[in-house]
């Protein structure tokens, strides 16, 4: 058993199947297939159970994977302190952020840890997918979920407050619903799966309810929810950091205040494997992240004007 063979065994049981990893190590399934069974060979036991969809570590696989991932990682931080001899940190960090929470709240932070550690490569992908975060060589996710994956290492960066609202203009012409149905009867402007309906969360004290919307405008891109909701095209349910500005300024108002909603999650979670040893630049990043949001919060938005 050699290095390599180990490194093949941690790329299969990471990728969850022999033609994901055969695409990362750039090689034919047939040819990561032929490895593995040598490795298995050498080693007098089954490591990987193959089904068409999945592959899975048996009890020894799941051992040697663990070793494998671990000598990855002091051969990575080997790596950085030589390079770090004389030099800033050193690194690569794998990200996926939420689109909306991504673009309006953690890019300040992405550029700013750019800015203090230039030697550390930032590799991030804005994108809402929740089913196999880590998949695709991510070393953190951030994303709102009502709870974390239990294999998975979940970090509470905070709640999450969505909020229905509207512009100015659009509350000249229309009512604001005061109630929770009256969003039915409305023009609902959010992100939601498209074809299906919207299953709304509100929550008020002790008192949970639920409202089934058919939103008219649906969209993953919060910044384009942000221009439709200014434009007047209807009621949006955002989280309240896409418009926190524009109510701010009193360009959009706010409707339903005393309803907590939700619809994704009212929890935003630092997502990450449990089973890795990260290196100094990873660890770095979520300490980085983790301060920045324990930092004091901006004063609450003004809206006496409304």
């Amino acid at each position: 058993m050699d290095l390599q063979s180990l490194t093949l065994l941690v790329e299969i049981l990471d990728a969850g199947n022999l033609s994901a990893a055969a695409r990362r190590l750039k090689m034919s399934r047939a040819n990561v297939s032929y490895h593995l069974n040598q490795l298995e060979r050498s080693v007098g036991a089954q490591l990987v159970r193959r089904t068409t969809r999945r592959a899975e570590p048996t009890e020894i696989g799941l051992r040697l994977y663990q070793h494998g991932v671990a000598i990855q990682t002091e051969l990575l931080a080997a790596r950085e302190s030589v390079t770090a001899l004389g030099e800033g940190l050193q690194g690569r960090v794998r990200l996926s952020v939420p689109s909306g929470y991504g673009q309006l709240v953690m890019a300040d932070w992405l550029i700013d840890f750019k800015r203090q550690y230039p030697g550390i490569v930032l590799d991030v992908v804005f994108e809402n997918r929740i089913e196999d975060l880590l998949r695709d060589e991510v070393d953190i996710a951030v994303r709102v979920i009502p709870e974390p994956p239990q294999n998975l290492v979940a970090r509470d960066l905070g709640p999450v407050r969505y909020v229905a609202c509207a512009s100015r203009d659009y509350a000249k012409k229309h009512p604001l619903p005061v109630q929770l149905d009256e969003l039915q009867g409305a023009p609902v402007v959010t992100a939601a799966v498209i074809g299906r309906q919207l299953r709304v969360s509100a929550y008020q004290g002790e008192t949970r309810r639920e409202v089934i919307l058919e939103p008219t405008l649906i969209s993953e891109n919060f910044l384009f929810l942000r221009q439709a909701i200014l434009a007047g095209l209807g009621i949006g349910l955002v989280p309240d950091y896409v418009v926190q500005e524009d109510v701010r300024r009193g360009d959009v108002l706010t409707t339903l205040d005393d309803w907590r909603l939700s619809i994704f999650g009212t929890q935003m979670f630092m997502l990450y494997m449990p089973n890795r040893q990260h290196t100094r630049a990873i660890r770095t990043f979520i300490d980085f992240i983790l301060e920045r949001v324990r930092a004091p919060a901006a004063e609450p938005v003004d809206q006496s004007q409304r």
